[in-house]
């Protein structure tokens, strides 16, 4: 199963289109956020199992605050990740996954990649599309796979 993770596009399709390009074939889609009125356009041009979040510049929208939901074997908890104070630290947002069970906790918000294993929890942000902030200010998004073993590989790439 491949999965593309992305985050804080803010209604410009510019770097999601080129991310796509760039993936092929996927099976999942997840949007962490800030979407900005993009989500019809996202629902034009992805034809996969399609999971996307309320971010704090989502105003008006229909979109879940929250989501969980399974990546194979695999329990999912995605967030935008503000009212986690994820810029601050992901500890917060990791203690809700914790609660709620989760394998794999995925928040956006802070517009810079992350990625790691705390215990038997991962836990990442694949960046921004559109304003990047980390160091380079290259825009960003994951790539995760799950084998037919149930092994999850996650690959953080740059456009």
């Amino acid at each position: 199963m491949r999965v593309m993770i992305v985050s804080d596009t803010h209604g410009r399709h510019a770097g999601l289109d080129r991310a796509l390009e760039e993936a092929g074939s996927i099976d999942m889609f997840i949007h962490l956020g800030d979407v900005e009125g993009g989500e019809d356009y996202i629902n034009a041009v992805v034809d996969c199992e399609k999971h996307i979040v309320r971010g704090n510049n989502d105003f008006f929208c229909d979109l879940p605050k929250e989501e969980e939901f399974h990546i194979g074997p695999y329990k999912a908890f995605i967030s935008h990740g503000h009212t986690y104070c994820v810029s601050l630290d992901p500890e917060h947002i990791l203690e809700e996954g914790e609660a709620r069970g989760a394998d794999i906790v995925m928040f956006g918000h802070t517009h810079r990649p992350f990625y790691e294993k705390k215990g038997k929890i991962t836990v990442l942000n694949p960046g921004s599309l559109s304003f990047p902030r980390q160091e380079g200010r290259r825009p960003s998004y994951m790539m995760m796979e799950v084998d037919d073993r149930g092994e999850v590989s996650v690959e953080q790439r740059y456009l």
